[in-house]
């Protein structure tokens, strides 16, 4: 293999177990906790929270456990986290086990989010970037994928089996990644980047937006719909697969368009996302799950491209800001929907109106940019 692909397939091997599997996977496993009793829906979604929470500290702490231990460390600490945090969870101890080992695995998520994708770009050349990027963040879309293919036979012996199964996945692409991470100290470039307020309420908005998808969806086409706990794992495969096209689109999408364009049309994307969602009907949450993942994973993409343009060699500070305000709005906007959902009596539909309204605001800043 060569030393380009090595170091892309690694941060690639990081996104998808630190996001895809121990971030996301906790989706079609939402309806199923419910079902077998483990936890109320409102419980559920505190979980969801936990996670989310647990993202911002891992995102906020990422660049000084780099420099502590070195990238390449702390990658591998963060890829151990994630397998115990999954692992943990097979135990069916209710929301007090459940909830510091879901935070557990926010933390790791955040860590490996943060450190996987600079450290592949500092060790490849230059002309190469680009593409390395959109293998690592490639990454996210292809664990929520894999995650959702193997969890419905797994969710038929009930949730432990199902935990268990993407963490012994969380422990093959540790294996694979362990000796292939890139080794350098890390750090961000001196400096400081512009301001850019309508790129960070942008984002932020766009975050909170997409934690109804993230966090919800899958119970929604269960529980909400009717479907079932397995259709419902289905959906989150079609977010996924949208989140691969996304990614991969949305690179192409910045360099003929320009980043500050492409998040406009991506963030449309998601606004039709959350109100496709909300009509009643199977058919139509699937549309909106495969939107959904195609603008939620991608805006990520089409946002650092907008970086670049704003900040030039400063793009690397202004992305770990961006990144520390999208995490931050994510974790309210969790807390705010578990509260939302249990005092609606569960109601899906509430908190998907609650991201469309935050992905329609998310329009305006980014409308208003002009370079």
């Amino acid at each position: 293999m060569s030393p380009f692909l090595s170091a892309a397939l690694s941060g690639a091997a990081a996104t998808a177990a630190g996001i895809g599997l121990a971030r996301f996977a906790f989706v079609p496993l939402f309806p199923a906790l419910v079902e077998a009793g483990w936890v109320s829906g409102a419980e559920a979604g505190l979980l969801g929270a936990a996670a989310l929470a647990g993202y911002l500290i891992g995102v906020m702490g990422a660049q000084a456990l780099g420099r502590r231990l070195g990238t390449r460390g702390a990658l591998r600490l963060g890829m151990a986290a994630v397998f115990l945090s999954l692992a943990l969870c097979a135990v069916p101890g209710g929301v007090a086990w459940l909830l510091p080992w879901r935070l557990l695995a926010g933390v790791a998520g955040g860590v490996l989010m943060s450190l996987a994708g600079p450290s592949v770009q500092r060790a490849v050349e230059a002309a190469r970037r680009g593409t390395a990027s959109g293998i690592v963040i490639a990454g996210v879309g292809g664990g929520i994928t894999l995650g959702a293919l193997i969890l419905p036979p797994l969710l038929q012996g009930g949730p432990a089996p199902g935990w268990l199964g993407i963490a012994a996945l969380a422990l093959g692409l540790a294996i694979f990644a362990h000796c292939r991470f890139p080794e350098d100290a890390g750090g961000i470039p001196p400096g400081a980047p512009p301001a850019a307020p309508r790129l960070l309420l942008a984002y932020a908005l766009s975050g909170a937006g997409m934690v109804p998808p993230m966090v919800y969806l899958s119970d929604f086409a269960a529980r909400g719909v009717g479907v079932g706990v397995l259709a419902g794992s289905g959906i989150w495969a079609l977010f996924g697969l949208g989140a691969l096209a996304g990614t991969l689109l949305g690179g192409r999408a910045a360099d003929g368009l320009g980043g500050a364009v492409s998040v406009r049309l991506w963030l449309g994307v998601q606004a039709a996302a959350l109100g496709l969602a909300l009509l009643p009907h199977g058919a139509a949450l699937a549309g909106a799950a495969v939107l959904g993942g195609f603008s939620g994973v991608g805006i990520s993409a089409v946002t650092l491209a907008w970086a670049r343009e704003m900040a030039g060699p400063q793009a690397g500070a202004l992305w770990v800001r961006a990144t520390l305000v999208y995490a931050a709005a994510q974790a309210g906007a969790a807390v705010a929907l578990a509260v939302l959902f249990g005092i609606t009596g569960e109601s899906h539909a509430a908190v998907f109106a609650a991201g469309l309204a935050c992905s329609l605001g998310a329009l305006i800043p980014a409308m208003f940019h002009r370079p």
